[in-house]
């Protein structure tokens, strides 16, 4: 069987996708989105608490994982048809697209508030959960290797030195990976912003293979820019909205008391969708849970203050630790006099604006990065930093002027 043919032949299972149209499966995939762990996908919500400020904002983890699947099967359509995978075997052209499947089937319940948790990534699930049945016996009907498959997915994961193995993992988690592609343009769709939007099949059409990397030619430097400049909006519009962060922080806050506590323990936090999500906050006694309880029913502490990072500020890198963040609440909480659960500190993670790719010139091949006029590395260090802000947020009977003043004072 040619390599194309093992992406394409037989390929008469079709779903409909609001973003991409029609998304092809043969008979052995078409099982596989339908195994237990792929539909537990379907009860978890892709923005979590982003649907509170775009109500539109309710579709799934699965319904990406569909999304993130296309794109990679086009992709790779793409480089096979102009000979840029002469390497490639049918087995793991058939892993690639599971992986693209599979990916975020670790993920956790509300969008990325468990992330920063002393927690197993979500990436290292995925691949324990793909070498396990029943998704071991169904990737090999899908005449793929879970092994390859997991070593896709968990790019700490140790796997052979195996070129074509690399090159998939690097095309999952890349400059133009499936998974932003999907993302930015599926979140872009539900909440009704233009931001995310991108040209898809123009960028599918101009890849090459460079140095075991993906690579693209001079026209396709514009639709770079374009998923970069997405990724600062959707963020600073959409995952970064104030009262998205509000939301997460709380969350984040309740779980993090609570582990520390012992009232919950981290095992009770995987395989969760939202409703076994919502159970477990539901249930939970304890002070330490208001935060989180009042953010699962739309009560969001209000934003009090808001401090631009300052990565040379001690201060600043030590709110990154979550411990350290715990006692910077504690600090506020007792100078304001109220409860350690009234204020919550946010301070998002560093975002990486992914621009390391080569593009092809009459010169021969050059980094984008240097080429870039808009985005060299000192304006994505600049643009990642304007992202970043530490916020104050406080429960809505505490007095806002006087947890202001004491975030200016104990936190710029």
């Amino acid at each position: 069987m040619s390599l194309l043919l093992s992406i394409s032949n037989h390929f008469d299972t079709v779903v409909r996708d609001p973003v991409w149209g029609d998304i092809h499966f043969d008979d052995s995939l078409a099982d596989l989105i339908e195994s237990s762990p792929l539909r537990l996908l379907d009860g978890i919500r892709q923005l979590g608490p982003v649907a509170y400020v775009y109500p539109g904002a309710t579709h799934t983890r699965r319904l990406h994982s569909l999304g993130v699947y296309y794109v990679a099967r086009k992709l790779i359509q793409s480089l096979l048809e102009r000979g840029q995978l002469s390497f490639a075997t049918p087995t793991g052209l058939r892993s690639f697209l599971v992986a693209a499947l599979c990916h975020d089937l670790g993920h956790f319940p509300y969008a990325h508030s468990l992330k920063e948790l002393p927690l197993t990534p979500h990436e290292v699930l995925a691949a324990e959960l793909v070498l396990q049945d029943p998704l071991r016996d169904a990737i090999l009907r899908c005449s793929a290797d879970p092994e390859q498959v997991a070593a896709i997915i968990d790019s700490d994961r140790t796997n052979p030195n195996d070129r074509e193995t690399l090159l998939y993992r690097k095309i999952l988690s890349g400059v133009l990976d499936p998974d932003k592609i999907d993302y930015l343009s599926r979140d872009a769709y539900f909440c009704g912003v233009p931001y995310g939007i991108q040209d898809s099949e123009f960028i599918l059409r101009r890849l090459y293979v460079v140095d075991d990397e993906l690579g693209v030619d001079e026209k396709s430097e514009m639709s770079i820019e374009a998923v970069l400049f997405s990724k600062y909006q959707m963020y600073r519009a959409v995952y970064w909205h104030p009262t998205v962060r509000s939301g997460t922080a709380m969350v984040k806050k309740s779980i993090l008391m609570g582990l520390a506590h012992g009232i919950i323990n981290s095992d009770s936090l995987y395989g969760l969708d939202d409703a076994a999500f919502s159970k477990l906050l539901i249930g939970a006694h304890g002070e330490e849970f208001k935060p989180a309880k009042m953010a699962h029913a739309g009560k969001f502490y209000p934003l009090i203050a808001e401090i631009p990072v300052d990565a040379a500020n001690p201060v600043h890198h030590d709110l990154s630790n979550l411990n350290k963040r715990l006692e910077a609440e504690a600090s506020l909480a007792l100078a304001a006099n109220v409860a350690e659960t009234a204020i919550v500190v946010d301070i998002p993670e560093p975002i990486s604006f992914e621009s390391k790719i080569k593009v092809k010139t009459d010169q021969g091949w050059r980094d984008f990065s240097e080429r870039s006029i808009i985005f060299r590395a000192a304006e994505l260090e600049a643009l990642q930093a304007s992202l970043r802000k530490i916020r104050v947020f406080a429960d809505p009977s505490v007095n806002p002027t006087l947890i202001k003043g004491l975030a200016k004072e104990l936190l710029a």
